[in-house]
């Protein structure tokens, strides 16, 4: 090869460099979501997808994604049994190489924490099961505060609004899975620090279409709130079983209880007898990240009004995001490993009200503990109770 060949073939390959993208910015930053689409309470499932595929839809085609890189998100169905989140999981470390992951269940999420951890992919879990975040809680993640926070959030509550010198007797209904049973502990050492009865522990299989003999033994121990750890289509059931006996107790629940079914099924049944903690923004704050979320709604046409299932899929999304930015701006590569090390550094990130500000060092990736109480209205709307408060450090502020 001639002098002039080789420096014309140097000249092709320099051009080629500078033309081509460099090595990873072409690539997508892969995410896999293990979300319950099909099974029990399914809708949840189906809606925390189209929230957090919208949104990332939203970061491809409004901010051309991520230093450049676009999002590429893979849903697996889950059908709400702990295997087959397993065995996504493993699938999304080991043959996908994913960048991040989401978990739903707080079964699920559990039983896939050591592959996580093995692999070391930052995950968010849909949901807040405080168990979760026990030792260790390297690359595990929740997107605001626990479901602890909601059991110390509702009791506090509970204090507050009570008549009379006795005690308040309070009476759980759950699920007996780890979901359920995640408000247990946190209650009873809760009420047990702050002169609350809890006198009854009723739990029952997801499959359970009549709660009428759990709502019975409920009222003849005398509860007059009722503290529920379940998926909405069980709170109808519940509703429906205390019709049923003439038992007219105060209800209240975590922040899963409603979804878009929950309101077209419980018309007649629902009225104003459910209030429920409720971290995020509403309509009625008129925020930044409410207003994010109706442009969503209408830019996608996924949902047409306010929705607490599409709400946290947005809300995840959003927080994956910003890990992915962090990344970029800190270490110039996004991966599972700078993104982790970004989101550990999370001090007090804004999310325009959507959700509490989150914080994550590599001691607590608990996100936050702030919480308020809201009203469930027939008509699929919420109206806050409370101001945003921490139970146990900042002092909870009716509202009328």
């Amino acid at each position: 090869m001639d002098r002039l060949t080789k420096m014309s073939t140097l000249a092709m390959v320099l051009l080629l460099l500078l033309i081509l993208p460099r090595a990873g910015e072409s690539q997508p930053i892969k995410v896999g979501a293990a979300i319950n689409l099909t099974g029990p309470a399914s809708t949840w499932g189906q809606f925390h997808a189209k929230g957090t595929q919208d949104y990332f839809r939203y970061v491809n085609e409004v901010k051309g994604g991520v230093g450049g890189r676009k999002i590429e998100v893979t849903l697996v169905d889950t059908a709400y049994k702990v295997s087959e989140a397993v065995a996504a999981v493993r699938k999304f470390a080991v043959q996908d190489k994913m960048d991040m992951i989401a978990t739903w269940g707080a079964g699920e999420g559990m039983a896939a924490k050591p592959i996580i951890q093995r692999y070391k992919i930052p995950t968010i879990n849909y949901s807040t099961s405080w168990e979760i975040l026990e030792p260790p809680i390297e690359y595990m993640y929740l997107p605001f505060g626990s479901y602890r926070i909601d059991s110390e959030a509702i009791l506090e509550y509970i204090r507050a609004i009570h008549k009379g010198k006795e005690p308040p007797r309070v009476g759980l209904l759950t699920y007996n899975n780890a979901y359920g049973r995640s408000i247990h502990k946190p209650s009873r050492d809760y009420a047990a620090k702050q002169n609350i009865n809890i006198v009854a522990v009723e739990e029952f299989p997801p499959q359970t279409v009549d709660l009428t003999t759990e709502l019975l033994r409920l009222q003849k121990s005398g509860v007059e709130y009722v503290f529920m750890q379940m998926l909405p289509a069980a709170i109808i059931t519940a509703f429906r079983s205390a019709d049923r006996i003439g038992y007219e107790p105060q209800f209240f629940g975590t922040w899963t209880s409603t979804d878009p079914d929950f309101f077209r099924m419980g018309q007649g049944i629902i009225r104003n007898r459910l209030r429920m903690q409720f971290p995020g923004g509403l309509p009625t704050d008129n925020s930044p990240g409410i207003k994010l979320l109706q442009e969503l709604w209408k830019r996608y046409k996924t949902v047409e009004r306010f929705d607490a299932s599409y709400w946290e899929g947005v809300a995840v999304a959003m927080i994956m995001e910003r890990g992915m930015v962090r990344a970029h701006e800190k270490y110039n590569n996004i991966n599972g490993d700078t993104i982790n090390r970004a989101m550990e550094t999370f001090h007090q990130e804004d999310f325009g009200g959507l959700i509490p500000a989150v914080t994550y060092t590599p001691t607590d990736h608990s996100a936050s503990s702030v919480a308020r109480i809201v009203q469930v209205k027939e008509d699929g709307s919420y109206t806050p109770l409370t101001n945003f408060y921490t139970p146990g450090k900042e002092k909870i502020h009716l509202q009328k």
